[in-house]
């Protein structure tokens, strides 16, 4: 299942109802949780089961209480407190690569979402509109404990397959370099390397494993979008290859080294990029300018003389690339931008899709 339509389910379901994503390690089930959470206007808490004991989960004895209750009472964590007292998105993270005491105390939020006991007896339980998601990683090189079928049946279960569209859309929702952005666009296979298809112990890269380098540059002020084209400070590389594994950082230090001139999506709706230059653009590169003028669409009110230039734009290109763009541009749900541009160029996207229709 892709991010997208996951989300779009996600938030359909009743809080009570325990979500499991389940995916190799690095594609981004952490982003998507906290995505959800924002979406729905709720605090996000992520605890890591892979790293606690079970007293992290079930708390430890307060000692002060006993004495003046004379029962036995626990002083529960403040994350599962705060899950109780009001509404938020609680992930549960690495499930099953927690110590068994862990993971059980993690199946009775779950299954029961209560936890522990007050002096009364009465279990804690969770917020009614707080949601909890369960994440697994999977695959062959993980070792992990198997869920019990039984315990499967009790979440709504997605094996999460995230797509470079739903990464690149994150990506500049997240303001990342468009550089970067743009060589994963170019490049797809760089974006993500099994793991389990190289050696034990090689760097591959992860849609993670990006974000973590495009916060590396930023910090050290190496913006591969302020030094594209030119030469590169020393270390650019090896920054690269501790992060994303050497096939990876070569191929993306080259794109970067020899950049060309980006084409924004400013140039095209002001005229600035000629009919014969857009004819001898490279696949990749129209590809970026379709996706920089879909999402300059989301928030832009276009003109009728920037329709005008898109349009003629669309028109250059002809074919799937046209059908593409227009796609693209009415995913971006802006209905004025789009009853432009569709007097202007609907009825050659209707041409062009009945004359692949027939050819079928």
């Amino acid at each position: 299942m892709d991010i997208k339509t996951f989300k779009a389910v996600t938030s359909k379901l009743p809080p009570h109802i325990a979500v499991l994503m389940r995916g190799p390690t690095g594609v981004g089930k952490s982003h998507v949780a906290a995505a959800i959470a924002a979406d729905e206007g709720k605090p996000f808490i992520d605890v890591r089961g892979s790293t606690m004991q079970e007293g992290d989960v079930i708390g430890y004895p307060d000692l002060e209480a006993m004495k003046e209750n004379g029962v036995a009472t626990f002083c529960l964590p403040a994350w599962y407190v705060r899950a109780c007292n009001e509404p938020v998105v609680l992930m549960l993270d690495e499930l099953n690569r927690s110590m068994p005491g862990v993971m059980q105390s993690f199946f009775q939020i779950v299954l029961d979402r209560e936890l522990g006991n007050d002096k009364d007896g009465n279990p804690v339980r969770l917020h009614p509109e707080t949601r909890v998601i369960a994440a697994v990683n999977f695959g062959s090189e993980y070792d992990v404990n198997d869920m019990d079928p039984a315990l499967l049946r009790r979440f709504y279960v997605a094996d999460i397959e995230p797509t470079v569209g739903d990464w690149i859309e994150w990506a500049n929702e997240n303001s990342l370099d468009s550089v970067l952005v743009d060589f994963i666009r170019q490049n797809p296979a760089h974006w993500r390397v099994e793991p389990s298809s190289v050696e034990p112990g090689t760097v591959v890269p992860t849609p993670a494993s990006w974000h973590r380098l495009d916060d590396s540059y930023k910090y050290a002020e190496w913006t591969p979008s302020d030094l594209a084209g030119g030469n590169l400070p020393t270390g650019f590389y090896a920054m690269a290859l501790g992060m994303v594994g050497s096939e990876a950082a070569i191929a993306f230090q080259d794109f970067v080294k020899n950049y060309e001139k980006v084409i924004s999506a400013e140039d095209v709706l002001e005229g600035r990029l000629s009919n014969k230059d857009a004819k001898e653009l490279p696949a990749g590169t129209i590809n970026s300018v379709i996706d920089k003028l879909a999402e300059h669409c989301k928030e832009e009110g276009w003109t009728a003389k920037q329709s005008k230039n898109v349009a003629a734009f669309g028109k250059t290109l002809g074919g799937e690339l046209m059908v593409q763009l227009w796609n693209k541009v009415s995913s971006s749900n802006n209905l004025p931008n789009i009853q432009k541009l569709h007097k202007l160029m609907g009825q050659e996207v209707v041409k062009v899709v009945q004359a692949s229709r027939n050819l079928k």
